[in-house]
This record gives C-alpha cells, structure tokens and sequence, in this order.
C-alpha cells in the first residue's frame, strides 16, 4: 500500500508534468492560430527582398551574394533548372525537397513550407532545422530560373536563447520537485505523528499529547484529537470508577449476607437473630435489586436513543398519586406536605416523569428530620417548573457540585441504607434533559434543599 508521502509526491509529480504538456499544447495552438502565418509571410518577404535585391543588380555573384545572407542569420537552398541544390549557411539536419516541390516553385509557384506542416505539432515543426521548413519562390539568375527556399537560422538568432530558456525550464523542474519532496514531509508529518498517537490509544496510552503549532486544518485537527484523547482518558478513568464503585456497592451487602446466610445454616443463632438476619438478607437483596434495575436504566439512557412514549396528561395528578403511593414514608415522619398544584396538562413521557418525581420527593422525604414541611408546587408560564422544596439536613457547599455524579454520596456518615446507592440523581438528570428540561439544585447544611425542574410543555 502506497504511503500518504508517495501518493502526494506523486500527484504534484503529475500535475506539473500535465501542466507541461497542457502549457505545450496551448502555446502550439497560441502559435499555429496567431504566429505561423506572420513568420511565414516574414521569410517570404525576405526572401522577394532578396529575390529583387539580385535582380536588380546581376553584376553580383550569386555565391558570394548568398553567403553573406546566410552570414545574417539564415538558412538558404538554391535549387537550379536541374533540380540540383546548395545550402549557403548552416546544413539543413532534417529533410528532403521531393522535385515535384522544386518544380513547383521553379514554375513560379510560393512554398509555404510551415503551412505544409499543418496536421504535425506546428510549434516544433517551426524550430525543427529541416529544409520542409523554409519558404521558396522563384529568382531569376544570369543562368536562368533558380528556386531560392529560405528560413531563419534559429540556433544562430536564438540559439542562447533556447539554452537558457531549457536551462531555466529544466531548474525550474528539478527545483520544484525537491521542493515537492521536502515540503510533503512537511505536510505528511504531522499526519505520521496523529497516526503514532492514535496507535498509542489504542494500546491503552492516552497521555498521547501532540505538540503542533500550525493553524491550519491539519493543525486543527491535532488539537480537536489532543481534546479526543483527553476525552476518553477522562471517559477510560469513569469507566474504572464506575466498575469499582459498582463493585463495591455490590460486593458489600453480599459479603454481609453471606455471613449472615452462613450463621443461620450452621445453627449459630436463637430464632429471634435468625428472623432478624433473614430481615436484612431481604432488606439488601431488596436494595441490590433496585440498583440493578438503576444500572439498567442508566444503561440505556446513555445509549441516546432511548425513546419516549409522549402522551397528554395532568402533571398535578400524577404528583398527587405519588404522595399517596408515598403516604406511609411521610406520614410515619409526620412531615407537613405544602401543596401548589394547580391543573397542568403536560405532553411528556408519563412513565419516565413519573421516575423524576419519585426519586425526588422521596429524596426530600428520606432526608428531612420528623415534623418538618415540604413544598412542593407547579408554576406555569411558556413552560412548566415544578418545585420541591424541603428543610433537611441538606447538602453542603463542597458536595453540591458533585451530586449528579454516579455513586456519589453527599454524606459519607450516613450507612448505606439511608444514603442509598447514589445513581438516583444521576438518572433523574438523563431523564429531564431526554425532555429537553433542565434541574437545578440550590441546598444549604442543615437549612434545606430546593429542587428545580424546567419542562417544556411539549
């Protein structure tokens, strides 16, 4: 498999030599649409000056005459009554005139010898050094008829031109192609070093920092994966704490209940222990069965796309039916319930509602001392707001800000059966914002807590 280096050099290597031959062909066609005709009327003129030049003084000799126009800067072939030729000037390397061509112009006819190219690559045909390339009309000498074909002689005109010119071309290829090589390594770089640090996550190392400074997109995307890789550090460390809390919010009762079971079987205990053992094992077996049953919503509330069942309903029933359902927690706590309910219809998902509000108010019921009131109220406006509001022991100002966290305990005092298993918060905050709601709990020590739930009415 070809690298991401290969593949760019490649590429650039490719698109400057299509640019090349693209930028030939354009020139030739520049050429054939816009200079071959000009050139080609410039040698025929020439070669009438000339032409005209001896006629008009036949006294010349015809050699000597031809020399020294070749000496100029050009390329002559003389061609006489028998068909026999003479270059006068630099040899002609490419070539050959057919006599039906001589003849032609001995007969009086103009040679246009680039417009004969027509169907070849014109813009090559032109510097190419072939006597087909000349212009030719008809000269009158003291010997009679001669047919003078003629064409610049570039490598005398231009010659250093076209050195430079291909000493320049052929630089500015190599030059670029190094820098091709050199600047993807630039760009493969820090692609190689996000390839590194991803093989390095995926072995487990999420300390995979990368260093980059650029402020382009590559660079971008290394700091959107050095963000990434935070991320799922952070994600790989809940991931422990949650087995191990899970762990020990289970291995804990079991172990108690192991001892307990193991005591009443072998006979170690009077029948008032053995019922009193057998009372926890329930108790506990009781709580790790409402944990699990936590998890299992937990679990699928993180999957995002847990679906919600939305009816029409009144709320202010629905929480009037859980404080009768809830009546013996309250009532043997003789707690004063304080009551706004007005009629509120809300379109939500009854069942997971109902969720929110147990583990709520039972959390206001479980943590308030004996006597003491608690509000709970609805206020209506472009949404819904429940409040509920109690005079408990509270949560204090270091806790506050964890208490969404799974397994998290405010009071680490309290034994497990009153502080619970510390996941209800956390499933009551999925299922409001599953709502698209919001909850917010303000609570002091010893003063109280106050519950805040925002629901939109649909």
């Amino acid at each position: 498999m070809k690298s991401l280096y290969v593949r760019i050099v490649f590429t650039f290597v490719m698109v400057a030599m299509i640019s090349l031959i693209l930028g030939l062909l354009f020139t030739g066609l520049y050429y054939q649409n816009n200079q071959q005709s000009s050139n080609e009327q410039k040698m025929i003129a020439i070669a009438q000056n000339i032409s005209t030049q001896y006629e008009q003084n036949p006294q010349m000799d015809l050699d000597s005459y031809l020399t020294h126009i070749a000496a100029l800067g050009f390329q002559i072939y003389l061609v006489h009554d028998h068909l026999q030729g003479q270059a006068y000037g630099s040899p002609f390397k490419h070539g050959k005139l057919s006599e039906q061509q001589m003849q032609s112009v001995l007969d009086g006819a103009v040679y246009r010898g680039l417009e004969e190219q027509k169907g070849r690559l014109e813009l090559f045909s032109y510097f190419k050094n072939s006597v087909l390339n000349t212009a030719g009309m008809r000269v009158q000498t003291q010997n009679g008829y001669a047919a003078l074909f003629i064409r610049p002689d570039l490598q005398q005109q231009i010659g250093e031109i076209r050195i430079i010119a291909a000493i320049l071309i052929g630089a500015t290829f190599v030059i670029s192609l190094l820098l091709i090589v050199f600047l993807s390594r630039l760009i493969v770089k820090p692609v190689n070093e996000l390839t590194r640090a991803t093989k390095k996550i995926v072995a487990g190392d999420f300390e995979a920092g990368l260093q980059l400074s650029r402020k382009d997109e590559i660079g971008e995307l290394a700091r959107n994966f050095s963000v990434m890789s935070v991320a799922i550090k952070q994600l790989d460390q809940m991931r422990q704490e949650f087995v191990a809390n899970v762990s020990h919010e289970f291995q804990t009762p079991l172990t108690s209940m192991q001892g307990l079971a193991r005591a009443v079987l072998d006979k170690e205990t009077t029948p008032e222990q053995t019922d009193s053992y057998m009372a926890i094992i329930e108790k506990e077996s009781k709580r790790l069965s409402r944990m699990s049953k936590q998890l299992l919503t937990l679990a699928a509330l993180d999957k995002d796309n847990k679906p919600l069942h939305k009816t029409s309903f009144r709320l202010d029933e629905q929480l009037r039916q859980l404080l009768i359902t809830l009546e013996w927690q309250w009532t043997e706590k003789n707690l004063q319930l304080e009551l706004e309910l007005p009629d509120t219809t809300i379109h939500a998902d009854q069942e997971l509602l109902y969720e929110v509000w147990l583990n709520l108010i039972a959390n206001s019921i479980k943590f308030s001392d004996a006597g003491k009131p608690i509000s709970i109220k609805i206020v209506e406006s472009d949404v819904i707001t429940v409040v509920i509001e109690d005079q408990g022991t509270g949560i204090s100002e270091d806790d506050l800000p964890f208490i969404f966290d799974r397994f998290y305990k405010a009071d680490k005092a309290r034994n497990d059966a009153a502080s619970g298993s510390g996941l209800g918060l956390s499933i009551v905050q999925k299922l409001v914002a599953l709502h698209q709601g919001s909850i917010d709990i303000q609570s002091k020590r010893a003063v109280g807590t106050t519950v805040t739930v925002t629901l939109p009415r649909a």
